[in-house]
């Protein structure tokens, strides 16, 4: 249990700094504050997915280590990541909210030993059946060599799951407290880890680099958050103790959240399964265009959705429903602001962006032109992704977790019947270029639109509304701006044919810029103005 300052005076300290929910202005101030840090998270992403294309292009190496990547974070979203932060921070800001900060940081003891001990052991089990998971499961296809190549790779990556157990638990306490940097920036700190070994380890140790500089990535995310600890006064030690209070909550709260976790990892699991039966590279290059959609949605969805939580959290124990109401229909429209232009982008600048980023060494034109057309159909996807970032959440702070369960084991039958058919009709087998795994990025979308929309819908009757009409008058007038400025993007490009892709990708994105806002403005979208205001605030501080 935590260990308590009791003199009167620090009481009220801590009362004073307890966590509260933020108003529109330091909302939108906390959410750039995560935008910019997930924004150079992803530009180090890109710059570690550039490297490690250019070291091993498309090719059976790249697809060992993608393949081996997945059964970690697997395991590390259901023993933690966001099934944790999603039981976790409700009961935690529901203890800061009432004052009781000596039973949250209790709960933090407690929750930090049972986390650790489930990790270790599921580990454990992992790394003694990981043959039979590679070879049945996950990459059944692929030749024993190539097989017995992903099994070391996923042994080594498997202590990350422990480490990032106990980082994304701190990563819910600092977010709890409002506080966002490091916990952003912890992401940026396991891109370099990644780099680091792409650039220094694997040139002698090849793809078992990328292994080992996944584990130093996962210490760096770790060791960025601790020193922010002492700041919000957190001093604990370690508990057996379930009834510690709120533990069972925590453990009620993430069950169904572990099956929806499970759910989503087993759309990548099938994607793959199924690619282990395609031309080799087609996993490598999915892996690259999701990663730049993901990006994207870092950028737009992630952040804004990390930043809500905890005001959600906080006003839902309030019991302040139009607050909550307020709060939501305002993070639901400027996520759909900036998602649907960010959409229209990635469609029609999608050669040019995976050429300048990975065409380099061994990443040949072939895999450029498969992984724009495997992105053209992610992109499809962002706002409906997008929305679940914000979605989902809100049903987390009303410690309902049931609900994005079952709407999400819904949509994952979908998706992996859209699987099956997709990849028979898009796409030419064999080919790299036009591959049919672009028909599991498409299936992977149309369920996430289909889930997005059945949970807003069951949200809205269940909280009364959400300002509809106000987020639909965005919508369509958003979706006419971005029309026009994919337009104005495809234009240029007929326009300027075999200018380097360098020229028309920032031409492109500034010129698409320009012309959305410009457009966002004359459609008198709000949004237009409280964007950049907001960003110029932060800038001119």
């Amino acid at each position: 249990m935590y260990v308590m300052r009791e003199s009167t005076p620090d009481m009220e300290r801590r009362i004073q700094e307890s966590p509260q929910a933020l108003s529109g202005r330091r909302m939108a101030r906390a959410a750039l504050i995560v935008m910019i840090a997930y924004i150079a998270s992803g530009v180090l992403g890109l710059v570690r997915q550039a490297v490690i294309s250019a070291t091993f292009g498309a090719a059976v190496e790249f697809d060992a280590f993608v393949a081996a990547q997945r059964v970690p974070e697997l395991l590390f979203n259901l023993v933690a990541g966001g099934a944790l932060g999603s039981a976790f921070i409700p009961v935690f800001s529901g203890f800061l909210a009432k004052h009781e900060e000596e039973r949250a940081w209790r709960l933090v003891g407690a929750v930090v030993v049972l986390l650790t001990v489930g990790a270790i052991l599921l580990s454990a089990v992992t790394f003694a059946a990981a043959p039979w998971l590679v070879s049945a499961i996950l990459r059944p296809a692929d030749p024993p060599e190539q097989q017995a190549l992903i099994v070391d790779l996923l042994r080594i990556m498997l202590s990350t799951v422990i480490i990032f157990g106990v980082s994304g638990l701190l990563m819910g306490i600092l977010n709890a407290y409002q506080h966002f940097w490091r916990p952003a920036a912890a992401l940026s700190l396991y891109n370099l880890g990644i780099i680091f070994g792409a650039v220094v380890l694997a040139p002698s140790m090849g793809v078992y680099g990328l292994a080992w500089g996944t584990v130093i990535g996962a210490l760096l995310h770790l060791g960025i958050q601790l020193p922010e600890l002492p700041r919000i006064g957190a001093r604990w030690r370690p508990s057996l103790d379930i009834r510690t209070p709120g533990v069972l909550e925590v453990l009620t709260l993430m069950g169904p959240r572990i099956v929806g976790q499970g759910v989503v990892q087993v759309n990548f699991v099938v994607i793959t399964a199924f690619t282990s039966g395609m031309v080799d590279g087609s996993l490598a290059i999915i892996n690259n265009a999701f990663i730049l959609m993901f990006t994207a949605l870092g950028i737009i969805g992630q952040s804004l959705g990390t930043a809500v939580f905890p005001s959600l959290s906080t006003l839902a124990a309030q019991e302040d429903w139009p607050g909550y109401r307020r709060t939501l229909s305002g993070a639901l429209r400027s996520v759909l602001f900036l998602a649907i232009p960010a959409s229209v982008g990635l469609i029609v600048l999608a050669q040019p962006l995976v050429a300048l980023l990975f065409e380099r060494r061994a990443w040949s034109p072939e895999a450029t032109a498969g992984a724009a057309w495997a992105l053209q159909f992610f992109a499809v996807g962002l706002v409906g992704h997008a929305l679940l970032e914000i979605l989902a959440r809100a049903f987390y702070a009303l410690h309902d977790t049931w609900t994005p369960v079952k709407v999400g084991v819904g949509t994952m039958l979908v998706n992996i019947a859209l699987d099956v058919v997709l990849i028979r009709v898009i796409g030419v087998p064999g080919d790299l270029a036009r591959g049919p795994f672009a028909g599991l990025a498409l299936a992977m979308s149309v369920a996430t639109a289909i889930e997005a929309a059945a949970l807003w819908l069951i949200l809205r009757r269940r909280i009364g509304g959400m300002d509809g009409g106000r987020v639909w008058a965005l919508v369509w007038r958003t979706l006419a701006a971005a029309g026009v400025m994919g337009l104005a993007l495809w234009a240029l490009q007929v326009a300027l044919p075999g200018v380097h892709v360098l020229i028309i990708t920032a031409l492109g994105a500034a010129l698409g810029a320009a012309i959305f806002f410009a457009l966002a403005l004359a459609l008198g979208l709000e949004e237009a103005r409280a964007v950049p205001a907001m960003v110029l605030r932060r800038l001119g501080r």
